[in-house]
Parts: C-alpha cells; sequence; structure tokens
C-alpha cells in the first residue's frame, strides 16, 4: 500500500509559515499568494493526518506536532538544498540557477555594470536578484533562500564566508555654496549637519561610525529611505551627507545645487563583498564570481581598491 508523503512545496510552505507565523508574511516572503500558501499547509496536514498549526483571529500557533514537523522540515528541505548544490558544483562554474541578494547603496551603481559581464563570461548562469537590506539578505542567506549575497563587510552573522571584492572612500556632498575647502579633514563634520538614511541600512551606520570617530553630529531627524532621496535633501540645504564612490557620479548627476568634496587621507571608507554560507559546496563558483566583479568594478572605477 503506498504512503502518502509530503511534497517539497508543501514542506516550504509550512517551515515558512513556522517562521513568521502568519500566513501573510510569509506568503509575501515565500513570493506566493496566501490562499495558495494556506491551501499548501492545509494539504500537509492531510498528508499527515494532524493539526500542525492553530489559527486564532491574529496570529498562527504551532501544535506540539507541528513544531516537531517545523524542525524535522528545516534538516530536510536543507539536505535537499545542498544536494542540489552538490550537483550544481560538479556542472561547472557558474551554470544554472543562482539566487544573489544585494544591498540598495550597491544594487543601482553596481548591477547595471556587472550584469553584462557576467551574462558574456557565464552564458549558462540563471541569475536572480533580490535587493533589500543588510539584515534581511542575511537572514535569508542564511535560510537557504539566498545563494550569496553582495554587502558591506563584514557580515552580520557567523556561519558566512566572505570573500572581499573591493573598497571604495566616501566623498563628502554638500549644497552649493557650502564654504568648504577643497580637500576636508574628517574633523570638519564637527560644523556640520549630517543627514542619513533610515535605520536598518548599513550606510547609516557607517556614516554613524565616522561621525562618531570625529565627535560630530548627526541630523536629529531620519530622513530618507534611499540615496537618491538623501542627496535630494543635501540639494535641498538640510545638511550634508557621505555617498560611496560608487554611487557619487550618478547621484550628483540627478541633482543640482551641490558640491563634492573628498575627504584628505586616510579618507573614510567601506568594503564590498561577497558572503556565502560557510557550509555551502559551491565555494569555487562564488570565488569566480568575486573574480568576475572584481574584473569589471576595476573596469568601471579604475580607482577603486580591488582585492587580488
Amino acid at each position: 500500500m503506498a504512503i502518502s508523503r509530503p511534497t517539497v512545496a508543501q514542506l516550504r510552505a509550512f517551515l515558512a509559515l513556522a517562521e513568521y507565523l502568519h500566513f501573510r508574511d510569509a506568503a509575501a516572503a515565500l513570493r506566493m499568494s496566501q490562499p495558495a500558501l494556506s491551501g499548501a499547509v492545509a494539504a500537509l496536514e492531510e498528508t499527515l493526518n494532524t493539526r500542525l498549526v492553530e489559527r486564532t483571529t491574529r496570529r498562527v500557533l504551532l501544535t506540539p506536532a507541528g513544531e516537531r514537523v517545523a524542525r524535522r522540515a528545516e534538516t530536510v528541505l536543507a539536505e535537499l538544498d545542498r544536494l542540489v548544490e552538490d550537483v550544481e558544483a560538479v556542472r561547472g562554474p557558474l551554470v544554472g540557477p543562482l539566487r544573489l541578494g544585494v544591498i540598495p547603496t550597491v544594487a543601482p551603481y553596481l548591477l547595471p555594470v556587472v550584469l553584462p559581464h557576467l551574462a558574456e563570461r557565464f552564458p549558462e548562469l540563471e541569475l536572480s536578484v533580490h535587493e533589500e537590506q543588510t539584515g534581511e539578505i542575511t537572514a535569508e542567506l542564511l535560510a537557504g533562500r539566498l545563494d550569496v549575497i553582495l554587502l558591506a563587510l563584514p557580515a552580520p552573522a557567523s556561519g558566512v564566508t566572505e570573500l572581499t571584492l573591493y573598497d571604495e572612500d566616501f566623498a563628502l556632498v554638500a549644497p552649493a555654496g557650502a564654504d568648504l575647502p577643497p580637500v576636508v579633514e574628517r574633523g570638519t563634520l564637527n560644523d556640520l549637519d549630517v543627514i542619513l538614511l533610515n535605520e536598518g541600512h548599513c550606510l547609516r551606520d557607517q556614516a554613524l561610525d565616522v561621525c562618531r570617530e570625529v565627535g560630530a553630529r548627526a541630523g536629529s531627524a531620519t530622513y530618507a529611505t534611499s540615496l537618491s532621496t538623501l542627496v535630494q535633501l543635501v540639494a535641498g540645504g538640510l545638511g550634508v551627507t557621505l555617498v560611496p564612490e560608487t554611487a557619487l557620479e550618478v547621484e550628483t548627476r540627478r541633482a543640482v545645487g551641490l558640491e563634492e568634496r573628498r575627504f584628505a587621507a586616510p579618507a573614510p571608507s567601506r568594503q564590498i563583498g561577497l558572503g556565502f554560507r560557510s557550509t555551502s559546496p559551491r565555494a569555487e563558483d562564488f570565488e569566480a564570481l568575486a573574480d568576475a566583479l572584481r574584473d569589471a568594478v576595476a573596469k568601471e572605477w579604475p580607482g577603486l581598491r580591488t582585492a587580488a
């Protein structure tokens, strides 16, 4: 007599629900509709002939059986992902699907430069890109929903192997007419209002670190959710901000009434790199990806310090 077994789709749906304890949030994380997710969980319950979740008016609770199934499902799916990665690792460098996470202060500036380069160098690569803040893409990576992430180093979690791509300096962007020398010292920030991105952006944290280092103050309000908006606010006279080298030309071209200033050495900077799960068998793939990205960056921004 055939035994009915759960499908991979059912296990993924249930594991997402177990993580978020909310049908809408779990469905959004899997990029599927809420009815489809609810149907998959109901089908799993029917297959296992047991209640896995307790549905309340506001949230979802796991039953004792649900807790056990979630633990086992996590192990099963992790092993399944590893099986796929093992097979892909012997097919050749960067062949087939690759799920890449990128932070917002890198994606719009780097991707237009590197994607054509990757398509030419790895024609069988099937790349999908997910743009989100550092914490989110790191969590997605460790959960197995992303294969590799492009972020400012260091990664904010253990279990992530890092490959350095390049270091880039920050420039000071100020409103036109600002009384600033051609080359500014970091201490100049003491006399300026530095405006920042919203919480959650690593660029905000980096700018705050520079401010704390010299005892400068940051603006009392959080102003912008994107670097583009931040630069527009500077053009409007609300303060100054720090912009990474790779974003400088794009963002200052979009706005009028701006002045750029370089910092005296050593300038504040950030390091950009790739991160992947330390347990992944695709380390050689990611090394090849890192080499390709470094080549593309060096051609577009020859002044950046690319890693060897």
